[in-house]
């Protein structure tokens, strides 16, 4: 046994470690109250070696990243422990050596692009920066050139004519890879990367996490990878770190993290993933909230949401032990560990009980051959160019208690789909029929009277809440404008919203930017809920979600599915999620569905080779047996086409390994092969079952 908290790394050929993390803590200040947001955080990383940093939001990990390029928010100051990097010390460095450092010797890629990047300056000038900041003796021809060696080597399609472009001209995926060269311009040693493919669908993460990969081991580079996804630490990391309320909880090799998890926390992770839930089964969720870390908790900081917590637990703190493991890396802060026995299981946590599925009603929502374009305009007149194809021809139906989830990558449609599907767009040609009626051709009353049906859960619930209005005026506001009771009424239906969706009916009172990412979603969820609609659209409402507080809102959403009927259109790229929620999914590409039908036969027995592509491309959180290769190359090759020019025919063409002649020439019809509900557009579907490990 060993109370240390640190495992002297080192690299491959016997060098010490690249950074040691010695008892960092880190004190944010504000005028009403101090955060300890670090307590006592002790790592190190080899050089070339890959570390994950996981854990809820508000657990430290990023903070834990930033802190070692001293990129504290305003009022953050670290109060003790060193940060040992190449022999300096960072945390005590001052200001010049740390601008020498970012940047060169250590890359940082944000979770956000958008924002990290200069909207005033081209890509090509921001990528070439840090070369002319670190490498005096590169002038600025030299500089322009390597940026674009580099935009070229993290797979930026026309490198040269992207370097004359702005950040906001480019797609996320875009984005994200010009980041990525930034940050590896002056090919540092370690690679911090926090949260960089949170946003991203998943062939973009995929081919992100590729790219990290190959860049790794062509520049011999460490990387720290900060990330929520346990997919994507499964099978990107060597090592992995789990913390929680601003401590390391348990650090292992990937290997024996995900076979041998032992602190509970790290289980009740695993348990919440929606993969290792039955089909139709309520997701596990670990109660309450992590700690506000204003005060420092007495005892174990996870005791009050453990289950297995006991008068010990409360009374004193469990040291970072490596208690009984057979490795001396693997190390867990805990009094009750996951014993063997259990985490040796398949499952850490066995599934839960199917919950008992709805019968499907009549038909509540039909699309009928639905188009949407938008003009395309530029020049100095604004003069139009052509339109773009976002939605090219949908047809589907919903029916009443269903949840029907829509896939695909970023541009797809899917998104505009759902605004039209909401009246927040009008659609070019086509109809939307509820209920058999069309409402472009209702009149004004009955058009406002429509809307109360269908409502809209947007991705982001901070940007879709006015930041100057207290919660009990956003949730009142919808009863205001439909004109729906008094005031008294209208609170005491506030009232029951918040217990409805599980939060204090004193949240009234308190602005949005007051709650947690989850309360935030849970808030958008009531205000979807305010009018009683039959009909809600939810676009990606779990996406910027850490596994655990997903958990507790999509059981919320199934459990009020289940009590008031409800009927969802679920947006996502998370392909688990969908299979979790939903009973019916459809695929689209470049605007059209390609394929749709009962979730199990669409996942087990994808006809599509598109949908195919998006299930293999997929990072399970499980660790590939040893002697196995990590995951290749996505199927899904190249970029997806311009929605401005879309390809002739099948538009999914020019990237189907299955493509002939034909594929050029026609447009597929939509069949069903198998019969049944389980339709294609595809001039050669495939119906192989899949590999029973897949999502």
């Amino acid at each position: 046994m060993t109370a240390d908290n640190t495992t002297d790394k080192t690299g491959p050929h016997g060098e010490g470690p690249l950074l040691t993390i010695e008892d960092l803590r880190v004190d944010i200040a504000s005028r009403e109250r101090t955060v300890h947001a670090l307590d006592g955080v002790s790592l190190s990383l080899a050089p070339g070696e890959a570390l994950g940093i996981v854990g809820e939001s508000g657990s430290g990990k990023t903070m834990t990243a930033l802190s070692v390029l001293g990129l504290l928010p305003p009022g953050g100051e670290i109060t003790g422990g060193r940060v040992l990097f190449d022999g300096r010390d960072l945390a005590a460095a001052p200001a010049p050596v740390l601008q020498d450092v970012r940047g060169d010797t250590i890359g940082m890629v944000f979770q956000d692009p958008l924002t990290s990047l200069n909207p005033t300056m081209t890509i090509g000038a921001q990528v070439a920066e840090p070369l002319l900041l670190h490498r005096p003796g590169i002038g600025r021809k030299e500089a322009w050139s390597r940026a674009e060696e580099m935009l070229r080597l993290v797979g930026m399609p026309q490198p040269a004519e992207r370097m004359k472009v702005y950040p906001h001209q480019l797609s996320g995926g875009m984005r994200q890879r010009v980041a990525i060269a930034m940050a590896l311009v002056c090919e540092p040693k370690l690679l911090i990367a926090d949260e960089p493919t949170t946003a991203l669908d998943v062939t973009t993460q995929h081919q992100i996490l590729e790219l990290v990969d190959d860049l790794r081991s062509r520049l011999g580079m460490a990387l720290i990878l900060v990330t929520h996804d346990l997919g994507v630490i499964a099978h990107r990391v060597d090592r992995v770190a789990v913390m929680y309320a601003g401590k390391v909880a348990e650090q292992a090799s990937v290997r024996d993290l995900f076979e041998r998890p032992r602190h509970r926390y790290t289980e009740a992770l695993f348990s919440a993933l929606p993969e290792r839930a039955a089909a139709g089964a309520e997701l596990h969720t670990i109660p309450g909230l992590p700690p506000g870390l204003v005060t420092r908790p007495t005892g174990c900081r996870f005791a009050p949401r453990c289950a297995f917590a006991t008068d010990e637990c409360r009374a004193g703190e469990p040291p970072l032990t490596d208690a009984g493991e057979p490795s001396a890396e693997h190390r867990f802060a805990c009094f009750h560990p996951v014993p063997d026995e259990a985490a040796s299981d398949e499952d850490v946590v066995r599934p839960a009980p199917a919950l008992p599925a709805a019968a499907p009603g009549d038909v509540l929502l039909e699309l009928d051959a639905l188009v949407k374009e938008f003009p395309l305009k530029g020049g100095a007149f604004a003069r139009s160019r052509g339109t773009v194809s976002a939605v090219g021809g949908v047809s589907l139906t919903i029916r009443r208690g269903e949840t029907f989830g829509m896939v695909g990558e970023s541009g797809c449609g899917k998104t505009t789909l759902g605004r039209i599907v909401a009246g927040l767009e009008e659609p070019t040609a086509g109809a939307v029929r509820f209920e058999g009626a069309d409402p472009s051709r209702m009149s004004r009353a009955e058009r406002r009277a429509h809307r109360r049906r269908v409502q809209l859960m947007f991705q982001d619930s901070t940007a879709a809440m006015d930041p100057r209005m207290r919660v009990g005026e956003i949730l009142r506001e919808p009863l205001v404008i439909q004109g729906v009771g008094d005031r008294t009424e209208q609170e005491e239906r506030v009232a029951g919203l918040l217990d409805a969706v599980g939060l204090p009916r004193g949240a009234v009172h308190r602005y949005p930017h007051e709650f947690s990412g989850g309360q935030r979603q849970r808030l958008g969820l009531a205000r979807a809920l305010t009018l009683s609609p039959d009909l809600v659209v939810a676009d990606e409402p779990v996406s910027a979600l850490d596994v655990s507080v997903q958990a507790q809102i999509l059981n919320l959403m199934r459990e009020l599915q289940r009590e008031r009927g409800l009927t969802y259109l679920f947006i996502s790229h998370d392909l688990a999620v969908v299979r979790h929620l939903a009973d019916t999914v459809g695929v689209m590409y470049l605007g059209r569905l390609v394929e749709a039908g009962p979730a199990e036969q669409v996942y087990a027995r994808p006809l599509h080779p598109y949908t195919r592509g998006l299930l293999d491309t997929v990072n399970l959180p499980v660790v590939a047996a040893e002697g196995t290769a990590k995951p290749g190359p996505s199927p899904l090759k190249g970029e997806t086409p311009s929605a401005a020019r879309p390809p002739s025919g099948c538009r999914f063409r020019t990237r189907c390994p299955l493509a002939q002649d034909v594929c050029a020439t026609t447009e597929p019809e939509v069949s069903t092969p198998n019969g049944g509900a389980h339709q294609v557009a595809c001039h050669f579907p495939s119906a192989s079952p899949r590999l029973a490990s897949s999502v």
